[in-house]
């Protein structure tokens, strides 16, 4: 037998997000793998505890805490992640061989779903070049899907397609139809025309959330400098927002 690593989605900040499937993967754990982000997004590494404390039911597991190395703010964005990474996998290639014995079950709590917008995938399928592991997938709900439940809203207008793409993305290429946008820090959507709608919430799932919707020309501002009042006071932000056009 090899080491096994299970890749939980956790959900977007709720732990009534937690499926039945991720609390049997829980349960199946010796080692969670989790990456220290400082002092100021603490709140995810202890969110990550409340939820095994909550779901695990046997004592005995181990949470090990990784440093995460920084992402050089000088080079090309897509060079940057991509170095990023690789010192990711790094890291996590020797946790594992340190931590998790030759036929362990090891597992990295993803926010969200692993397959959207998160790195852990492309950085295992990195360490099981160097590392015997097997390793699946187990889904979450994502922040997409708080977002429109939060907002009472369906994702998609009748027949039409949805985009899912960046903040850096919306400002280079404009709004096409509906689009959702995450990973944004310059509140992008102020780019767009005043008419466009927008559904936008933060802190999704978890005691801080924050909703606002209306028209780009309405609330724009408002969005913008809530925004910043709340990463100012948290130290970190997570947030997503949905646009249409007229």
């Amino acid at each position: 037998m090899s080491r096994h690593i299970h890749v939980i989605g956790i959900g977007a900040g709720d732990p009534d997000y937690v499926t039945v499937q991720a609390i049997n993967a829980l349960n199946d754990t010796q080692v969670f793998f989790a990456m220290d982000k400082g002092e100021a997004k603490r709140d995810l590494v202890e969110l990550r505890r409340r939820i095994c404390a909550r779901f695990i039911r046997e004592p005995g597991y181990r949470l090990v805490e990784l440093p995460d190395p920084q992402r050089s703010p000088d080079t090309d964005y897509r060079e940057a992640v991509s170095d990023w990474h690789v010192a990711r996998a790094q890291i996590w290639a020797e946790a594992i061989r340190a931590e998790l014995g030759p036929d362990g079950v090891g597992a990295f709590l993803a926010w969200g779903d692993p397959a959207l917008y998160d790195s852990t995938l492309r950085i295992l399928a990195t360490v099981a070049e160097e590392v015997d592991i097997g390793y699946d997938v187990i889904p979450g709900i994502t922040a997409v899907q708080a977002l429109t439940a939060r907002h009472r809203i369906p994702l998609n207008e009748v027949g039409a397609p949805v985009l899912i793409t960046t903040g850096r993305q919306l400002r280079a290429h404009g709004l096409a139809g509906c689009t959702l946008v995450m990973l944004d820090a310059d509140c992008s959507f102020q780019t767009c025309p005043p008419e466009t709608r927008i559904w936008w919430g933060a802190y999704l799932g978890t005691p801080d959330e924050l909703l606002l919707a209306g028209t780009v020309g309405e609330v724009g501002a408002r969005i913008a400098a809530l925004r910043a009042q709340a990463r100012a006071r948290h130290g970190w932000i997570m947030d997503t927002y949905l646009l249409r056009t007229r």
